[in-house]
């Protein structure tokens, strides 16, 4: 079983994931993990922040000589920043210089300060800042690195930011195009929507207020036969739809065509099965996103992440009451961004990431990368002319 474990405050020292069961002799470097926390730094609407972040990373434990030893990999990512919070974030006993006493409507300031019993809305917040999704794309990373081994590859792009949209019948993005996403400073496909994206920003950014969106996130070369229908916790899209909107600031998860296909009658919903020689069962479309009845079935993984605003405004207006006073005020500023839904979508291909090496790993076992490629590869020569259903128009 793979699992991940993080650790820090987004002003502290450090933040550090720890994650178990990878198998030995995965190769990693730093610069593997050091790329992807860049790409998660991407996003026109950043604030200042992103500029500052260094996102100086350190194995600490489970790889040597640039492999895996099937032991726990530790990750360190240090704050380029922390010399700047010695003394408001240290651990030794003291008093805050300040206390946030005006909780922000949308995020976790007020109920974190009630369940906890604070009266420093720091003391939630901390921990509950989008900072913590570094650790999780250190985490990702190696979960994406596994994945690569096995054939399997996440993409992610914007198809929706403010008002602005994507054409629903647009192109998607392939494996190879993931550099081409990147370079978009929204992180969209479609160069007629990333206009309109970025002009959306740009309102907002002058109003002093925030926008969410919509990710798109497509999972190619996923094999047949990950997850499960026999419990309600083994089943695939339920632990995706749990990993992603287990990212800050989301509130939707659809899987496939979930929300349309709500409305349709069900001769239409599903994807019909066909047969093709040489290629086996083939699904003319993918209405189900890949997985039908918790399990993949081959055909491209297809989940969409919905972002909400922004809870901390550039421009505060949201009315709250001052937790000291009990009268009401203005929410208090952090530094903030206009926009955060690019980087989300980094943040979703490693959550996607993460439980699908985990399945992959549970179906296929294995105590170093190459037993678990062997056993994939048994369990694929087995299926014979009926390995998946990735043929059609919607998989291409």
């Amino acid at each position: 079983m793979l699992r991940f474990l993080t650790a820090g405050e987004s002003h502290g020292r450090a933040l550090v994931v720890t994650v178990e069961g990878l198998p030995a002799g995965l190769p990693v470097l730093v610069s593997d993990i050091a790329e992807e926390l860049a790409r998660r730094r991407l996003g026109y609407g950043r604030g200042p922040r992103m500029r500052f972040e260094a996102d100086e990373v350190t194995l600490i434990g489970g790889i040597r000589h640039g492999r895996t030893l099937g032991s726990p990999v530790a990750v360190q990512i240090a704050n380029s920043e922390w010399p700047k919070w010695t003394e408001e974030m240290s651990p030794e006993p003291g008093l805050p210089s300040a206390v946030l006493t005006q909780p922000r409507p949308g995020h976790a300031d007020l109920p974190g300060m009630l369940k906890y019993g604070f009266d420093d809305a720091r003391d939630v917040l901390e921990r509950a800042s989008a900072r913590e999704t570094a650790a999780r794309v250190a985490a990702g990373t190696l979960a994406k690195l596994l994945l690569s081994h096995l054939g399997v590859s996440i993409v992610s792009h914007i198809i929706g930011l403010g008002e602005a949209a994507a054409a629903p019948d647009g192109p998607r993005p392939g494996p190879g195009d993931l550099a081409r996403v990147d370079e978009s400073s929204v992180r969209c496909f479609d160069p007629a929507a990333e206009k309109a994206m970025i002009k959306a920003v740009k309102a907002a950014a002058k109003d002093g207020d925030s926008l969410g969106g919509v990710a798109e996130i497509l999972g190619y070369g996923i094999p047949v036969g990950l997850g499960s229908h026999v419990h309600w916790d083994r089943k695939l899209d339920a632990n995706l739809a749990r990993a992603l909107m287990s990212i800050q600031a989301v509130k939707a998860v659809e899987i496939g065509e979930g929300w349309d296909n709500a409305a349709r009658r069900g001769s239409v919903a599903h994807d019909a099965i066909t047969y093709q020689e040489g290629a086996g069962y083939v699904r003319p479309t993918d209405r189900a996103g890949g997985i039908e009845g918790g399990i993949s079935n081959g055909a491209l993984l297809v989940a969409r992440v919905a972002m909400k605003p922004l809870a901390t405004l550039n421009r505060p207006v949201l009315e709250t009451v001052d937790v000291a006073t009990k009268e009401p005020a203005l929410s208090f500023r952090e530094r903030t961004d206009v926009t955060a839904v690019p980087a989300m979508g980094v943040v979703a291909e490693t959550m996607t990431a993460l439980v699908l090496a985990g399945e992959a790993l549970r179906k296929f076992g294995g105590d170093s990368l190459a037993e678990v490629v062997r056993n994939r590869d048994g369990f694929v020569a087995a299926l014979g002319t009926t390995p998946s259903a990735a043929v059609g128009p919607a998989a291409e």
